[in-house]
Formats: structure tokens, C-alpha cells, sequence
């Protein structure tokens, strides 16, 4: 095989459309857009136009809420955690603090604090200073010995309450009898 012998797969490349070139090309006089109308000319903005009456993205309520003072966390896992701790990035031994995690390359940068998360395992006794930590990512420190100090509490779990209609005080079914005698 040489050099001048090598080309791309078949269909791997694909001649630009040429439009108004003829009535040869097959894309000359219209260019492909057709017969008339607005479609067919420039600057059309139709896809939120509906003729004057209220758009969709108009007729629907507003939802949500996006907080302006947020506290952005950055992410570890216990996981990538242990994982430094066995590459000798982190020393266990030592308390681990938020400015170590970063010197060590474990988390790129801390916004406003790091946040433990409970996914991989950890098998290392160590002493962690953190913003943040789940429930499952503090009990996980705890079973391996080791301790940590977190300066946002994680928030207590509150059970959903059903609301249920104590027994024999359900509202009786409304007969067709009635409905009748409350119309006339």
C-alpha cells in the first residue's frame, strides 16, 4: 500500500450542498425550500409563532426557584477519598482539612466547602475537618475509626405524613335521590 493509494471509507465524507448552481444540480431556482410562502424566505421565526394566539411557553405557569445565596459544594466521595489515602497523596495520620484536599489534587477546588459523599467504601482511620457530609458518608467514617468535624450540619430526616380518615368517619356517598331533591 502507499501513500497516494489511501483514501477515506466510502461515505466518510460528503460533498457540500451547491444550491442555485442550475436546474441541473437538482437544488437550483427554489434551493431546496420550495414554492413560496414565509418558509421560504429569510429571517423566519414561526417556531414559537401561533398566529396570535397565546404561545405555549406563554400559557404555562412559572415554576421554581433558583436561590441566589446557594451554597455550592464541591463533591468527594469516600471512594476517591480512600483511593488517595492509598496513593500516598493524603497522609491518614494527620487531620484532613479542606486546603489538604486541594494541595493533594483530590478536589480541584472547594467553592464554598467539600461535601462527603457516602458512595465507595473506606477502610483508613482518618480525622476529616469538612463543610459538609451525608448521613451515610459520617456513619461510614465512624464504622473505620475514624472522626469527623463538619461545620453544616446534614438535616435531620423528617418522616412524610399521610393524611387518613380516622374509621367511621368517612363522609357517606351521595345517592342520586340526593342530588335530585338539592336541584329543585
Amino acid at each position: 500500500m502507499n501513500i497516494n493509494e489511501l483514501s477515506d471509507n466510502q461515505g466518510a465524507r460528503r460533498a457540500r450542498k451547491r444550491v442555485g448552481r442550475g436546474p441541473g444540480s437538482g437544488l437550483g431556482k427554489t434551493g431546496g425550500r420550495g414554492m413560496k410562502g414565509q418558509k421560504s424566505r429569510s429571517g423566519v421565526a414561526i417556531k414559537g409563532f401561533e398566529g396570535g394566539q397565546m404561545p405555549l411557553y406563554r400559557r404555562l405557569p412559572k415554576r421554581g426557584f433558583t436561590k441566589p445565596n446557594r451554597v455550592d459544594l464541591a463533591e468527594l466521595t469516600l471512594g476517591r477519598l480512600q483511593t488517595a489515602i492509598d496513593a500516598k497523596k493524603l497522609d491518614a495520620g494527620n487531620a484532613i482539612t479542606e486546603d489538604a484536599l486541594v494541595a493533594a489534587g483530590v478536589v480541584r477546588r472547594k467553592l464554598d466547602g467539600v461535601r462527603l459523599l457516602a458512595s465507595g467504601e473506606l477502610t483508613s482511620k482518618v480525622s476529616l475537618e469538612l463543610a459538609s457530609a451525608t448521613r451515610g458518608a459520617v456513619a461510614a467514617v465512624e464504622k473505620a475509626g475514624g472522626s469527623i468535624t463538619v461545620s453544616i450540619q446534614p438535616k435531620e430526616k423528617t418522616p412524610r405524613t399521610v393524611k387518613t380518615v380516622p374509621d367511621g368517619k368517612a363522609a357517606p356517598a351521595k345517592s342520586d335521590a340526593d342530588e335530585e331533591s338539592t336541584e329543585s
